[in-house]
């Protein structure tokens, strides 16, 4: 059990006044027992009453035996009271040793009680600024946006201590990272906008020049390349738009079923998943979630198309949805050749990609898993891929799960055309959006 710094620091402040006071005690009684061992024999001394001798000797009493006898009466009337001074003495140092010990340490026990209930009091009004800054902490780290929270301020008031250096310290940092996230925003989308209007200049200009009657073959065959560039760059531009927006905060959320998104991408991606040879499987049940639906739609567009373009020829790409644990659950696998575990973290970063021959069509720019790992954050959600061991990806989204907005709504669309499946891959029914 992880004990608070507040109970170690109180659990410190107790041990050391019990210690304290144990090592005072201990003195006390140790002074107490010289003195009284020093006064004990002196005070009992003087309080005796001297013993009578016998009166004056006869004759006959100076005799030897008279003389022994009186010896001995006196070493006797001396052991007596010698060992009745040591039992008073006994006695007394038993009473005021059991009366030391017993009372000052029920004593000490009480106060250190008090001095811990105090100590815990003042460690918690001492650690309290620090309570701010790990919450304060805590919210901005718990943001699914990478910059959203980042507004926010302990703005701790009181004297100039180590704390408050702390908590002003930490504001700082915040405004610098809150500074720099929304210039990165602002420079991207800013940057995109004025990008898009050179582009569609320079492709109405190629088109004109493809389409005259007196374009030779050379040129038609020029212009078709440049439009390839150009339509490759207005790609690019949207996905640097679509990641702008996919790190905003989703304030507008409604109910989506993966299974209709699903259904509704792998129709689109139908020609494209033909013309690459590879095939496309869906296997879909209700999957409810809240959010964007034109987000979310991004999202399985993106692995999707990434299944198809990092593939082999001939390859398969199966997409499934299911809700699972209180998450709406999407999974999209594919085949290819292997990928590294330690190229799996780099594939979500912007503009990385694998080596280009493992590509099928090399349409992309980059940003698809970027854009697909914003999104999902956005949504307070998780992604994850995973190598497969017979070569290609796994990726599974995980989203928090929503009821449906009418109990008896109908399935999801299936996509139809289902084929065989590869060995090994199992019995279930899927059906292939192959056109």
């Amino acid at each position: 059990m992880r004990l608070s710094l507040r109970a170690r620091l109180t659990i410190t402040y107790g041990g050391l006044f019990l210690v304290a006071g144990v090592v005072l005690l201990g003195a006390t009684y140790a002074l107490f027992d010289q003195q009284l061992s020093r006064s004990g024999t002196k005070v009992l001394a003087t309080r005796l009453s001297p013993v009578p001798g016998p009166g004056p000797a006869s004759p006959a009493q100076n005799s030897r035996q008279a003389v022994e006898a009186r010896a001995l009466a006196e070493a006797r009337m001396a052991a007596d009271t010698d060992r009745w001074m040591r039992d008073q003495r006994d006695e007394l140092h038993d009473a005021a040793v059991t009366s030391l010990v017993t009372q000052g340490s029920i004593a000490l026990l009480v106060v250190g009680g008090a001095a811990a209930g105090f100590g815990w009091l003042i460690a918690g009004q001492v650690l309290s600024p620090l309570h701010r800054v790990t919450e304060t902490a805590r919210r901005i780290a718990g943001s699914p946006a990478a910059d959203r929270g980042l507004h926010e301020r302990i703005a701790l008031r009181g004297p100039r201590d180590e704390v408050k250096e702390l908590a002003d310290t930490f504001d700082t940092m915040v405004e610098r990272l809150d500074r720099s996230f929304d210039g990165q925003r602002r420079f991207v989308a800013n940057a995109s906008h004025e990008l898009r209007t050179p582009l569609a200049l320079g492709r109405a200009l190629v088109e004109v020049a493809m389409h005259r009657e007196s374009a030779s073959p050379d040129v038609r065959q020029l212009g078709e390349t440049l439009l390839q560039i150009n339509s490759r760059h207005e790609r690019l531009i949207t996905g640097l738009l679509l990641l702008a927006r996919s790190e905003n905060e989703v304030t507008t959320r409604a109910p989506v079923d993966l299974a209709d998104v699903v259904a509704h991408v792998g129709a689109q991606t139908a020609l494209e998943a033909g013309g690459a040879g590879v095939t496309v499987e869906t296997d879909t049940a209700e999957a409810m979630t809240s959010g964007d639906a034109l987000l979310l739609e991004r999202v399985v567009q993106n692995l999707l198309e990434n299944g198809l373009r990092h593939n082999t020829e001939s390859g398969w790409v199966t997409v499934s949805c299911r809700t699972e644990d209180g998450h709406a659950v999407l999974e999209v696998a594919n085949s290819g050749p292997s990928v590294p575990p330690y190229e799996i973290p780099a594939l979500f970063e912007p503009f990385r990609r694998l080596d280009n021959d493992r590509l099928v069509t090399a349409k992309g720019a980059g940003l698809g898993l970027s854009i697909v790992q914003s999104i999902v954050r956005a949504h307070n959600g998780t992604v994850r891929a995973v190598p497969r061991s017979g070569g290609g990806l796994t990726v599974t989204v995980a989203l928090p799960s929503a009821e449906p907005e009418h109990a008896g709504a109908l399935p999801a669309a299936r996509t139809s055309a289902p084929r065989d499946l590869p060995a090994g891959r199992g019995a279930r029914a899927r059906s292939a959006a192959r056109s």
